[in-house]
């Protein structure tokens, strides 16, 4: 694991996980398990990821998970990325985000966020067709 993902999670340790938590009602749920994964990578672990949209805009963003350290990170960096964008732009993010937060090229790290921008943009689909 590259230092700076250990130094990042070792900030959240210190600081607390801001996004952890569950939403009740949200307006988008996604759910993921580890056998599926490169953020749950092993087979026990899970992520829940709660997105409140309102006026087409993520106006809060909250997780549940049992992962590794690295992947706490991703999912936190995640989170602040894409909270309180509209969903036209969370669907825009890309995965080079994520490494210029930490400061370094990990490809551990890439695949992860690749992963989670791919989710959400499969969530927002599925909630934009649900309302329409």
């Amino acid at each position: 694991m590259h230092e700076a993902i250990i130094s990042y999670y070792r900030s959240l340790l210190k600081k607390g996980f801001d996004h952890a938590g569950f939403l009740k009602d949200a307006s988008i749920f996604l759910r993921n398990f580890g056998e599926v994964s490169p953020v749950c990578g092993n087979t026990d672990d899970f992520m829940y990821l709660y997105l409140n949209v309102v006026d087409n805009v993520i106006s809060e963003i909250r997780y549940q998970c049992i992962c590794d350290p690295a992947s706490n990170v991703a999912i936190e960096i995640f989170c602040s990325l894409v909270e309180e964008k509209t969903l036209g732009e969370a669907a825009m993010v890309k995965e080079e985000a994520f490494l210029q937060i930490l400061g370094c090229e990990d490809e551990g790290m890439r695949e992860k966020a690749r992963f989670l921008l791919d989710l959400l943009r499969e969530g927002i689909l599925g909630y934009q067709a649900q309302r329409s």
